[in-house]
């Protein structure tokens, strides 16, 4: 496997107007061009406001493979950005089909785990402008998954992404995220 952290990105702390409420979130991410230490639970820098839904030990970080920018372009009819996702990690090279739940990984200095692909929430819909946006993303099996870290270390834009572990009969991402579509219908 070759695999590349392309963009690192933390979030930029805004609200999304709803009903008359502000909802705070942490789904839009800022590229950064300089070395980020990664903690037991996020990337200095970062802000995950709803702790129900996002963050802990098993999401610490997002991943969201570049190679699906290419898709979502003229779908959503903008040039979108790394982070558009609200990904912490644009890589290319880990896609959902190769990854398997387990994997564990080296980023920079630090170590981490593949544990599940992304739920995404309505916010993710707020931010592309459709609320039916969540279930075509859904649909597309494009989701990412999350990490969580096995050693603290310091990551940057360009680390290479290096395969340490992996178990053959683990389930891969697109497997899981199949399966959770079926018992979905």
């Amino acid at each position: 496997m070759r695999a590349t952290l392309v963009s690192l990105n933390l979030a930029v702390p805004k609200t999304f107007r709803v009903r008359g409420r502000e909802i705070p979130t942490g789904i839009f991410k800022e590229a950064v061009d300089h070395p980020v230490q990664l903690t037991g639970l996020t990337l200095e820098g970062d802000r995950q406001m709803d702790l129900r839904y996002h963050g802990g030990e098993s999401q610490a970080v997002y991943v969201y493979p570049f190679e699906h920018y290419a898709h979502w372009g003229p779908i959503l009819g903008a040039r979108l950005a790394p982070g558009f996702f609200g990904e912490n990690f644009t890589t290319r090279g880990l896609l959902e089909t190769d990854v398997r739940t387990g994997d564990v990984l080296r980023v920079g200095e630090a170590v981490v785990a593949v544990t599940k692909p992304r739920s995404p929430c309505f916010k993710l819909g707020l931010k592309a402008g459709s609320s039916k946006f969540v279930k075509t993303f859904l649909d597309s099996g494009r989701l990412g998954f999350y990490l969580r870290v096995v050693q603290e270390g310091t990551v940057a834009p360009g680390d290479s992404i290096e395969l340490m572990r992996s178990d053959p009969q683990a389930p891969t991402l697109a497997e899981m995220i199949r399966e959770r579509a079926q018992q979905a219908l």
